[in-house]
């Protein structure tokens, strides 16, 4: 049997950026591969988020959407992509590319979900509002981030969003007065792609605890086992499950399908699948181009 003091140093081994600063470090050997990527599979597997976010960008351009919706799709992929550079070097600055865009791009789906008068502008007082508030929480968050550094203050404040923007999405859906404009179908829609989402989310997010708790013990196997099988016990599963549930909840299908079914005309829109990805058609558009 593998004992912990074989593990340890296979764990901490350095790469060209140096020792780890970042305030946490995942359940990967750390430069096994490459003294470039310090954890492989998860800096890897950060691809299928950006990828996946930039699919949903190309068809919301591709349907003329307003820009408040494509700018979600960026934030997901900037997510993404700071996530690949923290797995990739375990550095502090790397980490906050990928935890400070995690918010911000909770707080915007808060503010597309909450800014649903109708019309797209910015001039109302209620979308000048939302904006200010958006951004304030943004700055107020990452100055605290930055000075205390406690990864459980991150996940308390991004857990609280995705609460929030399930209970903002049901009351648009069964309370709001804009809720008897959208038919029953794509309610229907809305809520089986979120709870859809959510569920996804929440699996990851409890297995890579469980990958991260029982560690050591999953490192032994993984070193018995040897590579590339051992690539099957390793964190980049969890890492795609939240990429998809990120995308379901927070790039722009749900804020966007329930906030275009309540600031337009819900017959203008309608959600379809490509490649398995759930995207919104402009029906307008469509019938213009046929």
């Amino acid at each position: 049997m593998l004992n912990l003091t074989s593990v340890a140093p296979y764990l901490q081994k350095q790469g060209i950026w140096g020792p780890v600063t970042a305030t946490l470090d995942w359940c990967e050997v750390n430069h096994q591969f490459s003294p470039y990527i310090a954890e492989m599979a998860n800096t890897l597997s950060n691809l299928f988020t950006v990828g996946i976010a930039l699919a949903g960008l190309h068809e919301a351009a591709v349907q003329k959407l307003p820009p408040r919706y494509i700018m979600g799709y960026l934030g997901v992929a900037l997510v993404g992509i700071g996530s690949f550079f923290f797995h990739a070097t375990l550095q502090y600055h790397a980490q906050l590319a990928d935890e400070l865009p995690m918010i911000y791009v909770g707080s915007m789906s808060l503010w597309l979900l909450f800014d649903n008068k109708p019309g797209f502008g910015v001039s109302t007082l209620r979308t000048k509002f939302l904006i200010a508030a958006t951004i304030i929480l943004d700055i107020l968050f990452s100055w605290t981030y930055i000075l205390y550094r406690n990864p459980v203050y991150h996940q308390v404040v991004f857990g609280t969003m995705v609460v929030s923007t399930a209970a903002r999405v049901a009351y648009i859906l069964q309370h709001s007065e804009a809720s008897r404009r959208i038919p029953d179908k794509q309610k229907a829609v809305i809520g089986k792609l979120f709870s859809s989402g959510a569920i996804l989310f929440a699996l990851g997010f409890l297995l890579w605890n469980l990958d991260n708790g029982f560690c050591h013990r999953l490192t032994q196997w993984k070193l018995r086992v040897g590579w590339p099988q051992a690539f099957a016990l390793e964190g980049n599963r969890f890492q795609s499950m939240l990429g998809a549930g990120t995308y379901y909840m927070f790039s722009g299908i749900h804020p966007q399908f329930s906030t275009l079914c309540t600031k337009d005309d819900p017959k203008k829109y309608q959600m379809f699948f490509r490649h398995g990805l759930p995207h919104i058609r402009n029906l307008e558009l469509s019938a213009k181009r046929d």
